[in-house]
């Protein structure tokens, strides 16, 4: 036996360290399998592998006592992390960079959308902490070789394997997280994105583009702002906009067993321009990022919540140039204002009041903050004492009780739903968006007593969608299909309502026309007659007929949108798809593809730059 098996090597791969790394290498096999579908050995062993060894192997050689210990609570908060790679990445389709991870603790404002992710298999990821471990601990703890002194040889080869594979990741263009980190490595992908954050992206673009540049890199010949048709026709009035929480363009003039899911945003559209082509472009901030784009009309940040690298500096914004022509400014959200940083974010937009749930009264709470009846009262009681003080106001109104997991109290059900939608994550959905709905019409109703709805110019949208992920199952899936007639789609995921109400101004009309969320500031600003004193990456909806939009996290990076197409890039499971917009059927690559990915590339770069160029 020893004349193949040396002893010196044989002590080597029998030593407890060795099947320690062993047990590693299979749990972060599993979590490339599960995460990115990847089953290659040698890309696990040569690119993923060799940091989180290395890790392991500094922290035995560092600790002087207690070593299994360490092992067994290294093991543990691995586990842990994989897991939770594993429900972030099911919920929202993209992989979680270390600031997401690091604000694990904000879960449970979706503790009720946590429970719907996992399967029982994901627990085997903890296997090794409760089983293996202290079986090897238990059989080795008196062996001789059970010192560790292998482990110095182990970390210089680790060593070595992990300096490389991060270097090398620094020379590529990290477009998309997810896909980056599987070509790369997901902690080689950490470290790039620390990078760039702390020190800005080695691609950005930093030449100037004017509206001109921008107008045709969409597709569209420019005209002067104040030259719209549009300019002024809603000049003075009082300006509400209403952010819905997960609302989602196909539950507009939508029925159920002869129920409409938004009766009173239905009967707003008579009152109304209504645009049903606009997309949600947010990124990982969500709900903020949707804020953001509202009040910049800059792209956000993507792979961080914007909120998070704007670091409290003072930006241009929709609320800052309203002040300057004369209006007050208040923002109403009845969540922590510490979640998602609003603590910085709302000074930087410059608001006057600032109401959450400091201010909001925390009563009939409802998911994890109060309802939005709760919400929509306090602004009332509001209203009248500010425009005591400021002739023209501006209110910015964020409900929340629409948020998944939509789980309503019954007394809070307004739609006699079939027996099929039971319990459905769809079903919960529809009856949380007609609660919603029924509070902004008591709303509307509450500003006609007050004498201020016909002259108020209101901008109502959604947020961002709210079925998708792992909780959107079969079942779902099916319902869905029956109520609009053809499967579930990305055109049907991404579209949100967006309604610009204006009594005597709007009749009804509505407008197919291609738009995003960057496009809404722009579009108010227009009806009021307020030229911008800074830059706008969107457009006004009202007059230009052509559109390129880009979406970062929840598609891949270099994906884009436009009248015709809309196009996923490579992703870390998925190859690139090319779909008619219009039916959302797979077609065929076109001459125009690369342009309009350069194009769009260009757009988002050149939006980092003015507002990384605007926070000096």
């Amino acid at each position: 036996m020893n004349k193949f098996w040396p002893e010196k090597f044989k002590n080597v791969i029998t030593h407890p360290f060795t099947l320690i790394m062993l047990i590693l290498f299979l749990k972060i096999t599993a979590f490339q399998i599960v995460i990115f579908n990847n089953k290659s050995i040698l890309h696990v062993l040569f690119i993923e592998f060799p940091l989180w060894a290395l890790c392991l192997s500094v922290l035995i050689f560092l600790t002087k006592k207690r070593k299994w210990l360490s092992i067994w609570l290294y093991n543990l908060g691995l586990s842990t992390l994989f897991i939770v790679v594993v429900f972030y990445t099911r919920y929202f389709s993209t992989i979680p960079s270390y600031y997401d991870v690091k604000q694990v603790y904000q879960s449970n404002s979706v503790k009720g959308t946590v429970a719907l992710l996992g399967t029982p298999y994901d627990f085997l990821f903890f296997a090794d902490v409760v089983f293996v471990l202290p079986f090897i601990w238990y059989f080795s703890k008196s062996d001789p070789r059970s010192g560790f002194a292998v482990t110095k040889k182990w970390a210089i080869s680790f060593s070595c394997a992990g300096l490389v594979t991060t270097v090398l990741a620094f020379f590529y263009p990290l477009v998309d997280v997810s896909y980056f980190a599987k070509k790369h490595g997901y902690i080689q992908s950490q470290f790039v994105q620390m990078y760039e954050r702390g020190y800005g992206r080695a691609f950005a673009q930093n030449e100037q583009l004017t509206d001109e540049d921008l107008a045709k890199l969409k597709g569209n010949m420019y005209t002067p702002f104040s030259e719209h048709r549009t300019f002024g026709i809603a000049k003075d009035r009082q300006v509400f906009v209403i952010q819905v929480e997960s609302l989602q363009e196909f539950t507009i003039n939508q029925t159920i067993a002869g129920q409409e899911i938004t009766p009173n945003l239905n009967a707003l559209l008579k009152d109304s321009a209504y645009f049903s082509n606009v997309y949600q472009q947010i990124g990982a901030g969500n709900t903020s990022d949707a804020e953001w784009l509202m009040h910049t009309s800059l792209y956000p940040e993507g792979m961080d919540p914007t909120v998070n690298v704007i670091d409290g500096s003072e930006i241009p914004s929709l609320v800052k140039t309203l002040k300057m022509h004369g209006y007050g400014t208040a923002t109403y959200h009845a969540d922590d204002i510490t979640y998602w940083s609003r603590d910085k974010l709302y000074p930087a937009l410059g608001f006057d009041y600032m109401y959450t749930s400091n201010e909001i009264p925390k009563e009939k709470e409802v998911g994890f903050g109060p309802a939005d009846e709760i919400l929509f009262s306090f602004v009332e009681k509001q209203l009248p004492m500010q425009l005591d003080k400021h002739q023209k106001m501006y209110s910015n109104i964020i409900t929340l009780t629409s948020h998944t997991p939509f789980e309503m109290p019954v007394d809070m059900e307004l739609l006699n739903l079939p027996e099929e939608y039971d319990g459905t994550y769809v079903g919960n959905y529809l009856q949380s968006v007609r609660y919603t709905d029924e509070q902004i019409g008591k709303f509307i109703n509450k500003l006609k007593e007050l004498g201020i709805y016909e002259n108020s110019l209101i901008l109502i949208y959604g947020d961002h969608s709210g079925l998708h992920g792992a909780p959107v199952t079969d079942k779902d899936q099916e319902i869905l299909k029956e109520i609009l007639g053809h499967s579930y789609n990305l055109h049907d995921r991404f579209t949100v309502p967006v309604f610009f109400v204006a009594h005597d101004i709007f009749m009804g009309e509505k407008y197919s026309r291609l738009g995003g969320q960057i496009d809404l500031m722009p579009t108010l600003l227009n009806l009021l007659g307020i030229e911008h004193d800074a830059q706008m990456i969107g457009h006004n909806l009202f007059q230009y007929k052509n559109n390129l939009l880009g979406m970062r996290y929840y598609m891949p990076g270099g994906s884009f949108i436009s009248n015709e197409l809309l196009y996923t890039a490579p992703s870390a499971k998925h190859p690139a798809s090319l779909y008619n917009r219009t039916t959302m059927k797979k077609t065929k690559d076109t001459k125009e593809l690369q342009k309009k990915i350069n194009n769009t590339l260009l757009i988002l770069q050149y939006s980092d730059y003015i507002r990384k160029d605007a926070a000096k």
